[in-house]
């Protein structure tokens, strides 16, 4: 089953471990920090920040059970759909203090993450798509975290990088799995193979995290279709 492949990782340690990393790195930010840009093409470091707690509304909806409300509520102030709900978060931060967004996201995604930890992984909650495994879910979360981590150039240590990759592989495949993705993917001591359309590639696992999370450069020389195949959690 695609579920054994994350049997191994705790997700709520690791969302534990992820959203530490981004407060360590927030926290020493000064003026000029802010504004760099980040990897998210049109994001500075800031609207990275903006976006993280602005998607806050969305995750205590999945806890509420209240994710129609929300969505009507987002339509209403004329939001349509996922990128478009994500520019408003934006938006709606861009004149507040930096110091009032980053304590907004700490505590709404400390309740978001100690909320979910205390229901456990086999519990479900309400989701746009459905109800779904908490445990899943955060997973999902890790991989975001990490990724926007990355979008911003907080530090990962040595030690703990090899794991850190390990379980964004894992969770890559997974969701590829889980999306009935039209692409062959095979996992070896060292690296990805991966085909589709009769075109095959390997990537070292950094190289395929990437592609699952839609950050490879414009220069790599992975054909589109199996790039395009490979991205799924971004």
């Amino acid at each position: 089953m695609a579920e054994d492949l994350l049997k191994d990782f705790n997700p709520f340690d690791i969302f534990d471990a992820e959203a530490a990393r981004l407060d360590r790195f927030f926290s020493g930010l000064d003026e000029a920090g802010w504004r760099r840009p980040s990897r998210c093409a049109g994001w500075s470091v800031r609207d990275v920040l903006a976006h993280l707690a602005g998607e806050e509304l969305y995750n205590h909806a999945c806890l509420d059970g209240t994710v129609q409300d929300l969505m009507a509520q987002v339509t209403a102030e004329g939001v349509r759909g996922y990128e478009d709900f994500n520019e408003w978060c934006v938006r709606e931060r861009r004149n507040l203090p930096v110091a009032d967004v980053l304590a907004e996201w700490r505590a709404k995604n400390g309740e978001t993450r100690e909320r979910m930890r205390a229901l456990g992984a086999d519990a479900t909650l309400d989701t746009m798509a459905g109800p779904y495994p908490v445990g899943l879910q955060a997973f999902h979360y890790d991989s975001e975290y990490a990724t926007h981590a990355d979008d911003v150039g907080a530090p990962v240590s040595e030690d703990e990088a090899d794991g850190r990759t390990s379980w964004r592989v894992a969770v890559g495949r997974f969701v590829l799995a889980e999306q009935g993705a039209k692409v062959q993917v095979e996992q070896t001591a060292e690296q990805i193979w991966a085909a589709v359309d009769g075109v095959t590639a390997s990537l070292s696992y950094p190289e395929f995290v990437a592609a699952t999370v839609g950050r490879l450069p414009d220069s790599h020389e992975l054909d589109p279709r199996i790039a395009g195949a490979l991205r799924c959690l971004a």
